[in-house]
């Protein structure tokens, strides 16, 4: 814990003080504290009041430059504070954490100046597995997604989005610091260099609705099954709890209700008159002790499939776009059907940059990623 005191130009003008917590990230400045706003709220309803620290008490209104940049006398003090971060919950030690995602290939990417000498850099590093099993044919309609690591600015977009489509269920921090997080997509960040010059990278990750899913073949009742259109499926009224496809899933994107936490959250906050009038009537409420994950808003899937039916038309790809797709302020996510030969889906899947995370392990995901370019200071034009 740390004391921080803001102190104000002007002699006869107040001070301010705040006593908060410190969590230490690499690529802050030497001497420089950063603090997110918005938070230490007390009249922000059961779910928003009293968490986190209130910063605005900061910031005094004579300051030169600006209220939000500050000198301030800083100094550690007695307390304890419990900080719970969804990041590198599977990480097993520090040495298994240095730049696994470049060991791994789960994030790919290069620079601009390589790209424009070798368009193709990504194809020396492709597996092509073999599989002794019959290709599964997909007829008509296939659905998959395509995220630009470009585009992506890592804001948790998708990740309210698909919150509130889905009635996903808000746990608590208690269950957070357990590794019981309930989000359908996350947003996972890695570092890589030193902690005084890192490189930061984010990517979305949610369920890949893997054709050859490792997932389907454990399930002892066939509550995870794979459609004709490509979607990796979940009948929660048939799973029985086992967690055999979380423990096989390679991404670690299934999440299981180990609780009611709509009655366990905030005293039963979410199933009160009129918060429960919040969910979406066309999704599920999933209860304690089944599996879930991503679905690519099979509703909405649903919906389009019958407004084609009564136009008496074919189903297209562009018919549908998904709930985290629709909340992407930078249109890093595209959604379609990927054996429509004119799908603007195709076309990313197809592109130099595209790749799939651990495809060596021939899971055959149907989430296609556009490697990440960066523009480093030695490839700049003088």
């Amino acid at each position: 814990m740390i004391f921080i005191e803001a102190q104000s130009k002007k002699p006869d003008r107040r001070q301010a003080s705040l006593k908060i917590p410190v969590f230490i990230q690499p690529g802050i400045a030497e001497k420089v504290i950063s603090i997110e706003l918005g938070f230490g709220r007390d009249k922000a309803g059961e779910v928003g009041s009293n968490v986190g620290f209130n910063a605005n008490v900061l910031l005094l209104k004579d300051y030169r430059l600006s209220p939000f940049i500050f000198s301030a006398s800083v100094t550690k003090v007695s307390g304890k504070y419990d900080l719970v971060s969804t990041q590198e919950h599977h990480s097993l030690d520090d040495t298994f954490v240095k730049d696994l995602h470049l060991k791994r290939k789960i994030i790919r990417e290069g620079t601009v100046h390589q790209y424009q000498n070798e368009p193709d850099f990504l194809e020396k590093d492709k597996h092509e597995p073999f599989s002794i099993t019959k290709e599964v044919e997909y007829k008509g309609v296939k659905w998959g997604m395509v995220i630009d690591l470009n585009k992506c600015i890592g804001c948790s977009g998708c990740v309210s989005a698909c919150i509130s489509e889905n009635n996903i269920p808000i746990v608590g921090k208690e269950q957070v610091e357990k590794g019981r997080e309930m989000h359908w997509i996350r947003i996972d960040r890695y570092f890589s260099g030193t902690s005084e010059e890192p490189q930061v990278s984010n990517q979305p990750m949610l369920c890949q609705h893997c054709d050859h899913a490792p997932c389907e073949n454990v399930c002892p009742v066939a509550a995870t099954n794979h459609s004709p259109d490509g979607l990796n499926q979940m009948a929660y009224n048939r799973c029985v709890g086992t967690r055999y496809c979380s423990n096989n899933c390679p991404y670690k994107v299934r999440r299981f209700n180990f609780l009611d936490y709509r009655d366990d959250f905030a005293d039963g906050f979410y199933e009160q008159q009129p918060i429960s009038l919040l969910y979406n009537p066309e999704v599920t409420v999933r209860s304690r002790g089944v599996m879930e994950k991503c679905t690519f808003c099979i509703q909405r899937i649903m919906e389009a499939r019958e407004v084609a039916i009564e136009e008496e038309r074919e189903l297209k790809g562009n018919d549908v776009t998904t709930a985290c797709q629709q909340a992407c302020p930078a249109e890093a996510i595209v959604f379609g059907d990927v054996n429509d030969p004119n799908s603007e889906i195709l076309k990313y899947r197809k592109h130099e940059l595209g790749y799939h995370v651990l495809e060596e392990i021939n899971v055959k995901p149907n989430v296609t990623y556009i490697a990440k370019l960066r523009n480093t200071h030695s490839e700049k034009i003088s």
